[in-house]
């Protein structure tokens, strides 16, 4: 072989490996990771009536999804709760990104029953993966000394670590009940009592949690931004109910059958209209919706919102 058919084909074998580099690296790009908490409800794929800009923040989302989320909890103090025929031990849970600000924490707090029943619900779905996790028992005498309540404090918080160091514990719907229910109720309470200033502080606290907990699903935390929506509409701050409205919007562009899709749609036109924004956009959207569907009795936002954890 001469020194010119040598480079030739030198040559040849760099374009080609360059090409199979590009199509690596665009696989790459576009697979799913295999840490991403997804379930099959959530798996999509890109739609080819999608626009270009829309098929870029697409793959942006997905990507985004692929970053496992690690979180870290910690049982820093408890208070001793006492009723008229009851007295019980609260511990406060604070529950942190790792790699980030104190501004990203959250803080909730349970009490003893609420791990109880916690871990008798796991046992139920997840008996195999539970065999080895240790339950602080319950003491006949003695809950309420120190060295008991600080014993159980390290406890629980082993407990929580290790519950979230297993996959399908920490993406059940169980286990994130545990860590958001109790505020959801509550904040839905207060909006259906009309009391949208507390129901939003309450919200937006458990918002930053859930959307941790559910990186891989986010349709899951629509409700919640929809009723984020709902107090700050009725609080008469339209630029934050279009902003979060926005927000639940994205997570529903491949989910146009989702019972939030067109109460949210027609509450974002309602809202765009008063800001002076494109509201035409959305009003295609739901007009192309409607030509699709018969007519069906739609709920507003609020009246959806009002239903959410009905006890």
């Amino acid at each position: 072989m001469t020194c010119k058919q040598q480079r030739s084909l030198e040559k040849h074998l760099i374009q080609e490996i360059l090409h199979f580099l590009r199509l690596l690296l665009e696989w790459v790009k576009h697979t799913p990771c295999s840490g991403c908490a997804r379930d099959s409800s959530a798996s999509l794929s890109p739609n080819s009536s999608m626009t270009t800009k829309e098929l870029q923040e697409y793959w942006r989302n997905e990507k985004r999804q692929c970053r496992q989320v690690k979180l870290l909890f910690e049982i820093p103090s408890t208070r001793i709760v006492e009723h008229h025929l009851s007295k019980y031990v609260m511990y406060k849970i604070i529950i942190l990104q790792t790699g980030s600000f104190d501004s990203n924490k959250s803080v909730i707090e349970r009490r003893y029953s609420d791990f109880e029943k916690l871990h008798r619900n796991l046992l139920e779905e997840f008996n195999e993966e539970m065999e080895d996790v240790t339950f602080p028992k319950k003491t006949l005498t003695g809950n309420f000394t120190e060295e008991i309540i600080n014993e159980r404090k390290l406890a629980f918080k082993d407990y929580l670590r290790l519950l979230y160091s297993m996959k399908y514990i920490r993406r059940s719907k169980k286990f994130i009940d545990f860590l958001t229910r109790p505020e959801l109720q509550e904040a839905y309470g207060c909006l259906r009592g009309g009391q949208y200033t507390k129901a939003l502080e309450i919200l937006l606290e458990v918002i930053g949690l859930q959307e941790r907990l559910t990186r891989g699903n986010p349709v899951s935390v629509v409700p919640t931004l929809c009723a984020i929506v709902v107090c700050h509409k009725d609080l008469e701050n339209p630029a934050s109910a279009f902003e979060y409205g926005e927000k639940a919007l994205s997570h529903l562009r491949m989910h146009s059958s989702h019972r939030y899709y067109i109460p949210l749609l027609e509450t974002m036109i309602t809202l765009a209209y008063e800001l002076g924004k494109d509201f035409l956009s959305l009003q295609e959207k739901l007009e192309e919706w409607k030509a699709k569907k018969d007519p069906i009795r739609v709920f507003t936002l609020k009246e959806l919102a009002v239903r959410e954890y009905v006890q």
